[in-house]
């Protein structure tokens, strides 16, 4: 059965459309919540995007002939909107304090490094392996934060630069933080067994988040479990995994370009008009 649906089912361009338009409404209620005017499941919906972007980048690193010119790609738009994302933070917020921390690339950058430890590691090379995997994934975020608590303010800021350009860490600097990176590493080792990884993604995804759910209930912020499931709906992530079974191993048309276009180009139209309308709002 599970043979039939994928024979049948979606590529991986349909996926990262899929993703698109979620991650689309998502946005829409990101830059224009303050408004009150656009409706939470927009955001509810959206929480299906990313995982569905993670599955899909660890499918096309684990396809392509040329990783490295993949990464950098990745890397490039992540650096180039974090110093983006550093200029408005610094001289460009919106009048309520708000500017974007858009960072997926970020994210995705950091797992392919992770991704490719993990192959090195299943080829035996344990220096690389051990190199990559610690100095990415351990080193320097734990120097990082340790930075970010030693020092003032004003000497706080080349490390943000530095961290949301060129050298990203989950520690800070990225989407989803450490635990959405780890759950790519999940999606990646656990490549060709379809059925596990979407099991295992969905168990990772409603157990990480549901200490945000108990958190809400304990501080009586939420009087039900199933208030509390709608107020802290980042576990949402979890209905990513039935799309995910349906990927039918095939790469589909692609629109390479596009996908990495319109990310950075969506969200500085829709914070541009975010402004605007804050203004008019006001």
């Amino acid at each position: 059965m599970q043979k039939t649906l994928r024979a049948g089912g979606l590529s991986g361009t349909a996926l990262k459309a899929i993703a698109l338009a979620l991650m689309v409404l998502d946005h829409i209620h990101y830059f224009f919540a303050f408004t009150g005017a656009v409706p939470e499941w927009f955001s509810m919906l959206g929480r299906v995007s990313a995982p569905l972007f993670l599955f899909c980048t660890a499918e096309g690193f684990a396809h392509t002939h040329d990783r490295k010119g993949y990464v950098l790609r990745l890397w490039a738009i992540g650096a180039g909107m974090g110093l983006v994302q550093f200029g408005l933070a610094l001289a460009g917020r919106r009048g309520d304090g708000f500017y974007p921390m858009n960072a997926i690339f970020r994210d995705l950058a950091v797992a392919c490094l992770l991704w490719q430890g993990l192959d090195w590691l299943r080829q035996r090379r344990w220096g690389p392996a051990l190199a990559l995997v610690g100095g990415v994934g351990v080193l320097w975020p734990a120097a990082s934060l340790a930075a970010v608590q030693a020092l003032p303010p004003a000497g706080q800021l080349p490390l943000y630069l530095l961290s949301w350009t060129v050298l990203p860490n989950w520690a800070f600097s990225t989407d989803g933080g450490v635990y959405f990176i780890l759950g790519g590493v999940l999606l990646y080792a656990l490549r060709g067994r379809r059925l596990a990884q979407a099991l295992v993604w969905a168990a990772w995804a409603f157990f990480i988040d549901l200490g945000s759910v108990v958190y809400l209930l304990r501080m009586g912020v939420a009087a039900s479990f199933g208030q509390a499931l709608l107020t802290a709906y980042q576990w949402m992530e979890v209905f990513a995994a039935p799309l995910m079974l349906l990927y039918n191993g095939r790469r589909g048309a692609g629109y390479k370009k596009l996908f990495y276009c319109f990310y950075p180009a969506h969200v500085y139209l829709l914070y541009a008009l975010s402004c605007a309308a804050y203004a008019l709002w006001r």
